[in-house]
């Protein structure tokens, strides 16, 4: 197949496009800069120059394509308004260049925002209704314009080498403060999977989902803050403390919202419906590796 992928230089796109292109698919990935297209131009596969905001490229991009993957967001948390307003236009765009044809358009989301009717949240269990980010929505709606749309949620820590999420932040907050912390007792919980487990997810969907399916990205199904803390803190040679929810927002930032969030999660049906099976370290395992604390991470 010739997959059109977005954010196809980012860290969990580049490794989708890896896993495409090792499969034996075409792979032309939306590029943003004269950089950004020479790094897919090395990996092996064809830059297509654009945005988010550029609903042309977008447009000509799945149109040229057997299907899309969409894993392009603009991660902007201290103005979050426009990101989701420009994803939502995306999906749109990217929806209606598929319409009637049958090809799958693979859409990004997240278990963080999920409602859980039980102890983990499952591929059955709807998004809060007032999370503002509505790709998840956007993206099955395009069922329903003959398009093979579904949609991969990805736990809210997405690991591996060069990560610059969530964890790389939490790393960078402990350096500035002296200390590791955690909020409350701790206890409360996130997901993970490593990048190229991800990205092999995003391949099975392509090649074997169904309209209107959601699928888990999920490895480690809850992970306790403090233990993430806890490994920060030892590497880091910091102490570790808990913070109260008042103190959170001050120690955390804008995190302290998403690091206070309990939100386990499971992919036990992912796994029976595509044969996915997480196979690459968890995430303790690789955060204990010295990758993570190697170099100073301050990319937001």
């Amino acid at each position: 197949m010739r997959v059109f992928v977005t954010g196809a230089t980012g860290f969990v796109g580049s490794a989708v496009v890896r896993e495409l292109i090792d499969a034996g698919h075409q792979v032309l990935g939306l590029a943003r800069s004269d950089e950004g297209a020479k790094f897919l131009t090395a990996a092996g596969c064809q830059a297509h120059r654009g945005d988010l905001r550029d609903l042309d490229s977008l447009r000509s991009g799945a149109a040229a394509s057997d299907g899309v993957i969409h894993c392009a967001f603009i991660h902007n948390f201290n103005n979050y308004g426009p990101s989701v307003e420009a994803d939502q236009r995306a999906i749109e765009t990217l929806g209606d260049a598929l319409a009637r044809s049958g090809r799958p358009l693979i859409v990004t989301y997240g278990t963080l925002p999920i409602q859980r009717k039980g102890t983990l949240a499952t591929e059955e269990d709807a998004p809060t209704p007032d999370f503002p980010r509505k790709s998840e929505q956007t993206g099955l709606a395009m069922a329903g314009h003959g398009v093979r749309a579904s949609v991969v949620r990805l736990s809210p820590t997405v690991h591996g080498n060069g990560d610059h999420g969530f964890v790389p932040m939490l790393i960078n907050i402990a350096r500035e403060k002296g200390v590791s912390a955690y909020i409350g007792d701790g206890q409360n919980r996130w997901s993970a999977v490593h990048r190229l487990d991800a990205a092999h997810l995003y391949r099975l969907a392509l090649e074997k989902g169904t309209a209107g399916a959601i699928y888990h990205g999920v490895a480690d199904e809850g992970v306790p803050c403090r233990e993430i803390a806890g490994v920060i803190g030892k590497h880091l040679n910091v102490p570790v403390v808990s913070k109260s929810p008042a103190e959170a927002a001050d120690h955390f930032g804008w995190m302290a919202r998403f690091f206070g969030m309990d939100s386990p999660a499971s992919s036990a049906l992912t796994q029976e419906r595509l044969g996915w099976r997480p196979v690459h370290l968890g995430l303790l395992a690789d955060l204990d590796s010295e990758h993570y604390f190697e170099r100073h991470l301050t990319r937001a």
